[in-house]
C-alpha cells in the first residue's frame, strides 16, 4: 500500500503550492469529492521507487466551534487520521502565531510521526530566523521553500524514512498472475458491504487475514469455478468471531490504495441516486491509475422503467471516457445479476494481461495505414513502420516511425479501436505510445 502523507498548518502558509511540488505537478488533484473542495485534496507523488499519497487540508483550527472553519477543521482532523505521517507547515517569515501553537498542542497528542517544516524559508539565514519555531515542540524543523522547489527531496525523504519501506515492498503481491486482484469501489452506501457479504456468504468461503498487509489494510481471497480471487478492501471488512462483518466506513485514500494495489476495480453505483460526481472522480482515478474496470449499477430493482432510462443516457455521458468498461445492472441484495458480473471480471483481467506479438502489432498497423492514412500537418507526414507491446496491465503499444509527434489524437482513437478488436480487450485501458526516430543529421551544419 502507498503511504499517506498529510499536509496541515494554518491558512497561507503555502501547504497547497508544497502539494504541488510533491506530487510534480501545477494541477495533481485525483480525488475532489464533493463538499471536500475546500478542504482534503489528494495527489500521488515518487521518490525513487516508492510512490505515496499526498493530502492537502484546508486552513486548520482545532479550536473551532461553528461554521466552514469547524468543516475544514474536522476535514483535517480526517486527513490526519488517513495519514502515516504529518507535515506541519508554518510560515518561515511570518513567525510563530498562537494559531500554530493550537495546531502544535493538537499534533503533539497524536501517536504518529509529525515533521515541522518552515515554508517560504529562501534567502533566509537558517537558524536566526527558524529557532522560534522550536518552541512549538515538534523536535527540528525543516526549512524549504515551496514556491523555488527547495527542500523538497529532503523534505519527502524524511517523511518517508519512519516507515521503513523496502524495494521488495513495491512487488510485494504481483508475482502471481493467477490470482485476480479485485477491488471494489464506490461511494458510501452504494451497498459495497452488501455485496461482499453476499459473496463470501454465497460461496461459502473460507476468509482470513493474510499476514504482511501494512496498517489496517485487509484481502479476502477465495476461489469460484477454480478461478482464484483476492478482495481488496474498500470499505473496511473487520473479523468477528468466524465471520466478516462489513463496516461501510468512507475513507478517500483506502479507496486510492486499494485501487493502485488491484489488477481489476468493480466500480459500483447507486441506481437510485444516478451517477454522481464522485462516481466519475472515482473512475477518472481508476482510469489515471491503468486499471482494468467493470462497472456494476446497484439497486437496479429498487428504480423503475423511466428512472432506468435516466441511468442509462447518464453512463453515457458521464462516465463516456469508460466506453471499454463492460456494465452490469445487478442487484446485491436480491443477488441478481452477480453471475455474469464475475466473467467480466474474468475478462478484463485477460485483457490486461494480454500478450500481442510483435508480427502481429506491425500487421494490423500497415493494414490501418493502409486504410486510412494520418493526416498530413504542414511539411509533415507521420510515418508509421512498425509496433510492439510495451508493457502489461493496462497493455501499452509502443508505434516507431518518423515525424508521429503530429500524429493526431483522433487518428490514435482510430489504431486503438483496430488493436481492441483483434486482440478483444474489454474491460482495460490501452495505451499508445510515439517513438520517433532521430534525424541522423540533425547535429550537421
Amino acid at each position: 500500500m502507498k503511504p499517506v502523507i498529510a499536509l496541515v498548518g494554518r491558512p497561507n502558509v503555502g501547504k497547497s503550492t508544497l502539494f504541488n511540488r510533491m506530487t510534480k505537478t501545477r494541477d495533481a488533484i485525483v480525488a475532489d469529492y464533493a463538499g471536500l473542495t475546500r478542504d482534503r485534496h489528494y495527489g500521488t507523488g515518487m521518490q525513487g521507487k516508492h510512490e505515496y499519497i499526498v493530502i492537502d487540508t484546508g486552513g486548520f483550527e482545532p479550536d473551532a466551534e461553528s461554521g466552514i472553519y469547524k468543516e475544514m477543521a474536522k476535514q483535517t482532523r480526517q486527513a490526519v487520521a488517513e495519514a502515516d505521517v504529518v507535515v506541519f507547515v508554518v510560515d518561515a517569515r511570518a513567525g510563530v502565531s498562537s494559531q500554530d501553537h493550537d495546531i502544535a498542542k493538537y499534533l503533539r497528542k497524536l501517536s504518529k510521526p509529525c515533521m515541522l517544516v518552515a515554508n517560504k524559508a529562501e534567502g533566509m539565514t537558517t537558524g536566526v530566523q527558524i529557532g522560534e519555531f522550536f518552541e512549538l515542540g515538534l523536535g527540528e524543523v525543516i526549512p524549504v521553500s515551496a514556491a523555488h522547489g527547495q527542500g523538497i527531496r529532503t523534505l519527502v525523504e524524511m517523511a518517508l524514512e519512519p516507515l521503513h519501506l523496502k524495494d521488495e515492498d513495491v512487488e510485494e503481491v504481483e508475482n502471481d498472475p493467477s490470482v485476480i486482484k479485485l477491488a471494489v469501489a464506490g461511494r458510501p452506501n452504494v451497498g459495497k458491504s452488501t455485496l461482499i457479504n453476499t459473496w463470501l456468504g454465497e460461496e461459502r468461503l473460507v476468509a482470513f487475514d493474510l499476514p504482511g498487509t501494512t496498517r489496517d489494510a485487509i484481502s479476502v481471497p477465495f476461489e469460484r469455478d477454480g478461478q482464484r480471487f483476492e478482495l481488496v478492501d474498500t470499505a473496511g471488512l473487520r473479523r468477528k468471531g468466524k465471520v466478516f462483518e462489513a463496516i461501510e466506513k468512507f475513507s478517500v485514500v483506502k479507496t486510492l490504495q486499494a485501487i493502485e494495489s488491484a489488477s481489476v476495480a468493480l466500480l459500483l453505483i447507486d441506481a437510485t441516486q444516478g451517477v454522481t460526481d464522485q462516481d466519475a472522480h472515482i473512475a477518472g482515478y481508476i482510469l489515471e491509475s491503468g486499471r482494468a474496470v467493470v462497472i456494476a449499477v446497484n439497486k437496479w430493482d429498487a428504480i423503475d422503467e423511466y428512472q432506468r432510462e435516466l441511468v442509462k443516457r447518464s453512463l453515457e455521458t458521464r462516465m463516456g471516457f469508460l466506453k471499454f468498461a463492460t456494465v452490469h445492472f445487478i442487484s446485491a441484495q436480491k443477488r441478481q445479476g452477480l453471475g455474469p458480473l464475475w466473467d467480466s471480471i474474468a475478462q478484463a483481467h485477460r485483457s490486461a494481461n494480454c500478450k500481442m506479438p510483435t508480427p502481429v502489432l506491425t500487421r494490423l498497423l500497415l493494414e490501418a495505414v493502409q486504410f486510412q492514412t494520418p493526416k498530413k500537418t504542414g511539411m509533415y507526414r507521420p510515418k508509421l513502420r512498425y509496433a510492439h507491446q510495451g508493457g502489461m496491465n493496462p497493455p501499452i503499444i509502443i508505434i516507431h516511425g518518423n515525424s508521429l509527434e503530429h500524429v493526431t489524437e483522433a487518428y490514435k482513437r482510430f489504431l486503438e479501436g483496430r488493436f481492441r478488436k483483434e486482440f478483444n480487450l474489454v474491460g482495460t485501458p490501452l495505451r499508445i505510445q510515439m517513438k520517433s526516430a532521430s534525424n541522423p543529421y540533425a547535429d550537421n551544419d
